[in-house]
């Protein structure tokens, strides 16, 4: 069991818990049909916020990191999820090139690349890694804390595949969100699997897109056990070129409207807490990160040199801005604010971990330098739902329902990957 652990489960939350274990065969039964008609991404990670009044993912990681926060115990399903996910694709595959982001690799990352390399060899496959990074010239080793070391390679293209010398993989894992473009190394490969595929980096994806697919999927889902979708779907808006005359003003508008609308909301479920939101470049590859504001006079404030420095940050970078329902976590895990993210490889929960941060507040983002991570308790028995149980008292009853919000989140992913997938797009056109 995670130690410590603390969470305000009340009201609305606690009645989605037991209209969730109460509906599961029913869910199941609509993932099923979804991955019927819908192709999940080979990989994906999920972060979930608790507010205790609602429970909603504020981002979907398409090329998660942290394979190493998972607990060692969920090992076995990792390697089952990724066994069948490859027998799905190609299944005489052979050999797997993991693609790695480019520039000189942190510890932390090295760490995970290397719980995915396991994953993924204990599931049969030799995995080699080819960097696409133009100044890595010749093969580098890279040491690990264990003692262990990871190997990458220039990856070398030939007419029609990417590959190594005297490796030739079936399947190429992208592992490198291709903030700065698409190269073409990439482009064009015919004869091998490239997952997840281009448009999944974000020279092509928008969190707006996202977060529409889900809204149109939490709706559904919504109808499906007859609760406000409200309750496990952020609200948001799209703000275009907010550095364009007239963008910042129409940016304090969208946020006024915003905090508006969730005002009424939290009226109509007596909610006392007092509603923020949070502002994220469309592009979430651009320099700037997140920004929290609790009125709409804060932007005015800005312009006056009176603005947090992630606001401020923000707003001089301009572009597309997405302006989203603050959720705030109520858990904590030993005294720290804490949030779970839910990892899973094609449709299969397969994991997760808490990121927290013990100086963070309520409402922050809990990403940072001082963030830490301890594993979700998927393992052993702690897996299973407990039928009977009173809602809220149950850690394994409240991992699955994070597990089946991760999965909502997976289907609107497929979706959007479909909306801009360009040979789907040049048939319908």
């Amino acid at each position: 069991m995670v130690p410590h652990l603390k969470t305000a489960l009340t009201g609305p939350i606690n009645e989605l818990e037991q209209r969730i274990l109460d509906a599961m065969p029913v869910i199941e039964r609509w993932f099923r049909l979804e991955w019927m008609e819908h192709t999940p991404p080979l990989y994906a990670a999920v972060d979930i916020r608790n507010a205790g009044f609602k429970l909603a993912p504020v981002d979907t990681d398409l090329f998660p990191g942290g394979w190493h926060n998972l607990s060692d115990d969920v090992l076995p399903l990792a390697v089952q999820a990724a066994q069948a996910a490859i027998e799905k694709i190609c299944p005489e595959a052979r050999n797997l090139l993991i693609v790695p982001e480019n520039g000189t690799p942190s510890t932390l990352y090295l760490v995970s690349l290397a719980r995915l390399e396991q994953i993924f060899r204990m599931a049969g496959l030799n995995v080699k890694f080819g960097s696409i990074d133009p100044a890595l010239k010749r093969s580098t080793t890279y040491a690990l804390p264990d003692g262990e070391a990871l190997v990458f390679h220039p990856a070398q293209r030939t007419r029609y595949r990417l590959g190594l010398k005297q490796f030739d993989p079936c399947t190429i894992l992208l592992n490198n969100d291709l903030a700065a473009g698409a190269p073409g190394i990439l482009e064009d490969l015919h004869e091998q699997y490239l997952l997840p595929p281009l448009q999944a980096g974000w020279m092509v994806r928008r969190m707006s897109r996202h977060f529409r697919c889900y809204e149109e999927v939490s709706k559904r889902f919504g109808k499906l056990l007859g609760i406000d979708p409200w309750l496990i779907a952020p609200l948001f808006a799209l703000c275009e070129q907010i550095d364009a005359p007239q963008g910042q003003e129409g940016l304090r508008d969208a946020v006024s409207a915003m905090l508006a609308r969730l005002r009424r909301k939290y009226k109509e479920y007596g909610i006392a807490e007092k509603p923020f939101v949070v502002l994220k470049p469309d592009n979430a590859s651009r320099g700037a990160g997140f920004a929290v504001v609790r009125e709409a006079s804060e932007l005015a404030a800005a312009n006056a040199g009176k603005a947090s420095a992630a606001l401020a940050a923000l707003l001089a970078q301009g572009g597309d801005v997405i302006v989203q329902e603050g959720v705030l976590t109520q858990e904590r895990l030993n005294e720290a604010v804490a949030e779970p993210v839910v990892n899973l490889i094609d449709r299969y929960v397969v994991g997760g971990y808490y990121r927290m941060r013990a100086r963070a507040s309520e409402t922050d983002n809990l990403s940072g330098p001082d963030a830490r991570y301890v594993p979700l308790a998927f393992d052993g028995h702690n897996r299973l739902p407990r039928a009977g149980a009173k809602p809220g008292a149950s850690a394994p009853n409240r991992f699955y329902m994070y597990g089946v919000i991760a999965r909502v989140a997976l289907v609107a992913a497929s979706y959007e990957l479909e909306a801009t997938d360009p040979q789907l797009l040049e048939i319908m056109a």
